[in-house]
């Protein structure tokens, strides 16, 4: 699933090839994409219709266009396969299209919503009163993330210690810091050479301290070269593919040597996931050893 960095991407292409475009006719191709719509597709292209976009915004892995007025928000998640793609308006439609959006000008693009396992979608709601983002009001439990100038190191350290959990269930505590997936996590917890099963309550604040600088600083260097994409299915908004795949230091390296040590790394089952670790570098807590 697309973390922080990838959804940075797609926002960032949204804000230079949608904002302040008016919406002339939206078309919906399958109910599941606007399933987390109450009103269903009819009522999502009509309402959107008329409608003039305003700055992408993205608070984690959510992002979301709000709408001219800042009453309304049009909230997208991308799942698993989710695309928002900027294609020329004859372009041939892609074979899992979802939801077409045709806008008012004479620029000679629409915007296209690709879902090939249908697990994202679009949707609108209305905004939290007052917020100057037109902050969607389904999404405002979840946290700030670490690149947002308004994150709070200090509730977050605090909240960290007093969690009775272990340390990568609280990176991927979408309440605590949002953003933040299995792919980088992993990654963070190998720059910190901190097991992903040490318990938070253990970390001082000069630990965690350090944790949140590698988690800024992977997410910024895979921001720089437009995410991770193991497959085609992760693009942005052109149809382009990250590559910091190829700069994973943890993730998916199972018996290739650690880059800091030569040990080979490990994987190991890990809430429906994998978790990826050296287990030199990366001692395992004696209660869980």
């Amino acid at each position: 699933m697309p973390e922080l960095p990838e959804v940075e991407v797609v926002r960032r292409g949204l804000e230079r090839w949608v904002a302040g475009r008016t919406v002339a006719g939206v078309e919906v191709l399958h109910p599941r994409a606007v399933r987390r719509h109450p009103g269903g597709g009819a009522d999502f292209a009509a309402r959107l219709a008329g409608q003039t976009f305003g700055v992408a915004m993205r608070r984690g892995k959510y992002l979301w266009l709000p709408l001219a007025d800042r009453d309304l928000s049009v909230l997208g998640h991308l799942g698993m396969s989710g695309q928002l793609l900027v294609q020329p308006e004859g372009a041939a439609d892609e074979r899992h299209l979802r939801i077409r959006i045709r806008f008012a000008d004479d620029q000679g693009t629409e915007l296209r919503f690709v879902d090939q396992r249908t697990f994202g979608g679009l949707s609108l709601h209305e905004s939290v009163p007052g917020s100057a983002e037109g902050l969607p009001d389904v999404i405002a439990h979840i946290a700030r993330d670490p690149l947002d100038p308004l994150f709070d190191e200090t509730a977050y350290h605090l909240a960290l210690r007093a969690r009775r959990t272990t340390v990568k269930r609280a990176l991927l505590d979408q309440s605590l810091i949002s953003g933040v997936g299995n792919i980088y996590a992993d990654e963070a917890l190998w720059r910190a050479k901190l097991h992903y099963e040490r318990p938070t309550a253990t970390l001082t604040r000069p630990r965690s301290s350090e944790l949140l600088g590698h988690v800024r600083d992977v997410m910024t260097a895979a921001l720089a070269v437009g995410g991770t994409s193991f497959d085609s299915l992760y693009v942005n908004v052109n149809g382009e593919s990250g590559y910091f795949d190829r700069s994973l230091d943890a993730y998916g390296r199972e018996d290739e040597p650690c880059r800091r040590c030569g040990t080979p790394m490990r994987r190991r089952p890990w809430m429906n996931r994998s978790s990826y670790f050296c287990p030199r570098c990366q001692r395992a807590p004696r209660a869980s050893s």
